[in-house]
């Protein structure tokens, strides 16, 4: 079903970016303790194979990635870190202490298995435009986490977000009975985004079913953040030639 790539394809006619979210390997070293598998190992091996990022979620119960982890893979992740999470104070003071090359801010509650929801731009626009300003005193590119709905979109422009996140649970939900329609919602959204200027990411349920056609309906798509899917594919295919047929889905042909 699949195609292996070698190690020199160069990839050229990639424009989305695959950022790694690395979460899912800090599950398994925690179910153990101990440090086996070492996340920044991961990290590292995860650039080396292709990977253009690295994505972690730490969350107050520290039952993944934590906090440790996070100022460990600063010093040595050299492609971009993405912090993502609910901006808690604990979770503002470590961003802005690490100081990544971006921050998404997400909505999800403490006791969140995943993020089930993107943020309401509108409602929220006098706490997100706090969280943008203080996040650029520090230099750091600040992206929000919403649905695919063009109001929440022009909201989080509004709110001083450079980018925004759209969060593709529904699409990935619905691609295999009707893709069509599964990306028309997020087509609309990413044309918002691009006629109000913002960046635009991508991310959640994310896989090699369904991520080629996504990026060749949005092809401006700065971003893909991908974890769950990606890493337990490793499992049958390894990483490196699971973060290599990532790049490929995402290869402008």
């Amino acid at each position: 079903m699949f195609n292996f790539v070698g190690k020199d394809n160069d990839f050229l006619g990639v424009m989305t970016k695959l950022s790694v979210n690395i979460n899912k390997i800090a599950v398994i070293r925690n179910s153990r303790g101990g440090n086996m598998p070492n996340v920044v190992k991961a990290a590292q091996s995860i650039e080396r194979f292709g990977g253009q990022g690295i994505t972690v979620h730490p969350r107050p119960d520290a039952r993944h990635i934590r906090y440790s982890d996070v100022r460990e893979l600063k010093s040595v992740v050299t492609t971009e870190l993405n912090i993502e999470g609910n901006p808690i104070d604990s979770f503002v003071d470590l961003v802005c202490e690490v100081v990544p090359a971006q921050v998404t801010l997400v909505p999800d509650a403490p006791d969140a298995i995943t993020s089930n929801a993107g943020w309401n731009t509108v409602k929220n626009r006098e706490f997100l435009t706090q969280m943008c300003e203080k996040f650029h005193k520090h230099g750091i590119r600040v992206s929000i986490f919403v649905d695919p709905d063009p109001e929440m979109v022009r909201g989080a422009k509004a709110c001083g977000a450079d980018r925004v996140e759209l969060y593709t649970e529904a699409y990935a939900r619905d691609y295999a009975s009707d893709r069509e329609a599964a990306i028309a919602p997020y087509v609309v959204a990413a044309e918002a985004a691009r006629e109000c200027g913002l960046g635009l990411n991508a991310g959640h349920d994310l896989s090699l079913e369904n991520l080629e056609y996504f990026a060749q309906r949005i092809p401006w798509c700065d971003e893909v953040s991908i974890g769950h899917a990606l890493i337990s594919d490793a499992l049958y295919f390894g990483l490196e030639n699971t973060v290599q047929l990532y790049r490929r889905c995402l290869k402008d042909e």
